[in-house]
């Protein structure tokens, strides 16, 4: 996802902190990852569910993005659960 400015909502900035994820992992993912699931409909703007794994573990990121001012809103990111996810973390169970 190509992105000029990133905003993190309050949410995102407290399950970061919980769970011990970095804005450099965030930007790398939002930046290098892969988009698994997007929702076209959502509103103000689309979001994105990004799959990318840094430093050997798999990171989620839900994205939502404004291409008109190519700014990338974090709503939440976190490490997914083997138990509910399968083919490498892109598919739930």
């Amino acid at each position: 996802m190509n992105f000029e400015n990133l905003i993190f909502s309050s949410h995102a900035i407290r399950q970061m902190f919980f769970r011990r994820i970095g804005d450099r992992e965030i930007r790398q993912a939002i930046a290098y990852g892969e988009i698994i699931e997007e929702n076209l409909e959502n509103t103000p703007f689309p979001s994105y569910l990004v799959l990318d794994f840094i430093d050997g573990r798999a990171l989620h990121v839900v994205v939502s993005y404004d291409e008109s001012t190519r700014t990338a809103y974090v709503v939440t990111a976190y490490i997914p659960d083997r138990e509910l996810w399968t083919d490498n973390f892109r598919k739930r169970r």
